[in-house]
């Protein structure tokens, strides 16, 4: 018996755009850059001056002087590694474009390095986009902007629209 691809048809047009289409993965833009360059020279100066109320002259050594020295540098420290570390690019969510199952997702990683999926939206269920050369705009179905996440080529651009096309409304 020799086996035939009788019930084998070929693709046709959904189903070769379905293969052509990938998925596009786009980061949210940081906080502005002047608020991140300010936290980034605020949490720098506080990690340096935790050390240095120790080792600077006119420190005082007396015994109940240094529990106070030594909280105060130890709180500088922990504020000065928490402004550091709530602007970097690992604490950041990323959009997910999903073709095959035509959603949204938006994943944030967890404790442990894995990607957590924190929202969840049906294509359907979006109000409206407007793409721009640098930007895209979602917005819900009450017209209030539900994201705006940079675009970084003219091709993941490309990609979103054909994306969205017909079943999002896209504006210019």
């Amino acid at each position: 018996m020799t086996a035939t691809n009788e019930f084998m048809m070929p693709p046709g047009p959904a189903e070769r755009d379905l293969e052509n289409s990938l998925p596009v993965m786009l980061g949210f833009e940081g906080n502005r850059i002047v608020i991140r360059t300010l936290f980034r020279i605020v949490g720098t100066a506080l990690v340096l001056t935790a050390p240095a109320m120790w080792v600077l002259p006119g420190s005082f050594f007396q015994s109940d002087v240094l529990l106070m020295k030594l909280g105060v540098s130890v709180f500088f420290l922990l504020c000065g590694l928490a402004l550091l570390m709530r602007n970097h690019i690992d604490t950041q969510p990323e959009a997910y474009f999903d073709p095959i199952r035509r959603e949204l997702r938006v994943l944030q990683k967890n404790d442990r390095g894995r990607p957590e999926t924190v929202m969840r939206r049906s294509y359907d269920s979006l109000g409206g986009a407007r793409i721009t050369s640098r930007v895209i705009e979602l917005w819900d179905v009450d017209g209030s902007v539900l994201m705006r996440l940079p675009i970084e080529n003219p091709d993941v651009r490309h990609a979103l629209r054909m994306q969205l096309s017909g079943l999002v409304r896209i504006s210019s």
